[in-house]
């Protein structure tokens, strides 16, 4: 038995006929992994704009949903973190499908090892524009602001800013400069020189890698995972009892 982390679907990019191919390709992975694993981790950005208003949400992903669901009825824990894509959530992923729902990276403890899991968009040095606009997005009284624009022109609005983000970081997504240049990496160098983790986890850099994480005085070493994405790498993240895999699905 095992914990399975995937991440970056991004349902709904760049257009419907892609989406729904790379949708049943995941609907088969969780087909497989749901039978296998003790948990289920979705480590954000599985649609590409999420948004609720009191009484309706985006149309499309449902095969997506009704599957998770159908596992969570099945027995199966299932944990959405929140991505930079799909913050916006008001109750609706928790109370229809019975996902547990995490906004922050959390501490995940298997095997007698911890771990820390979230998306990752936000963390680490620099992007100071970014992270800005995230507590601007993510206030109340911006969310309510949104709320009030008719949902056929708010999702017009957002998804078009969904694409345009995704186009702007395209090719610093696909490039990897090195450990130094991974700024999650150093994000984990600096949450290991305060706590022990065995390894992190995380998703929003669409490049699967494995990293070894130690701190500058070498008293604790650990692994930092990034699960990759659905929309190149079909790449995810599985923990078991020997430690944390980066595998890809074929």
């Amino acid at each position: 038995m095992a914990l399975h982390f995937a991440s970056d679907l991004h349902l709904g990019a760049p257009d419907a006929a892609s989406s729904r191919e790379r949708e049943q390709v995941f609907l088969r992975w969780l087909e497989e992994v749901g039978s296998q694993g003790d948990a289920l981790h979705l480590v954000g950005d599985l649609i590409d704009f999420w948004f609720e208003w009191r009484h309706v949400v985006p149309k499309g992903a449902v095969r997506l949903l009704g599957k998770i669901a159908e596992l969570v009825d099945g027995g199966l824990e299932v944990h959405w973190h929140l991505g930079n894509h799909d913050m916006w959530t008001k109750g609706y992923l928790a109370d229809e499908l019975g996902v547990l729902v995490h906004a922050d990276p959390i501490d995940v403890q298997y095997a007698g090892k911890r771990y820390l899991v979230g998306h990752g968009d936000g963390l680490g040095p620099g992007d100071r524009k970014y992270k800005a606009l995230k507590r601007l997005f993510r206030h109340p009284a911006a969310r309510w602001a949104f709320a009030r624009v008719h949902p056929d022109t708010a999702f017009q609005i957002g998804a078009r800013m969904s694409r345009d983000s995704r186009a702007a970081g395209a090719e610093e997504e696909a490039r990897f400069d090195g450990p130094e240049g991974e700024w999650l990496l150093h994000h984990c160098r600096s949450v290991l020189a305060k706590e022990d983790y065995d390894g992190f986890i995380f998703g929003h850099r669409h490049l699967p890698l494995d990293l070894e994480v130690t701190t500058p005085e070498e008293k604790r070493t650990a692994r930092y995972l990034n699960c990759g994405d659905w929309l190149r790498h079909r790449s995810y993240v599985t923990l078991d009892e020997e430690g944390p895999h980066l595998r890809y699905w074929k």
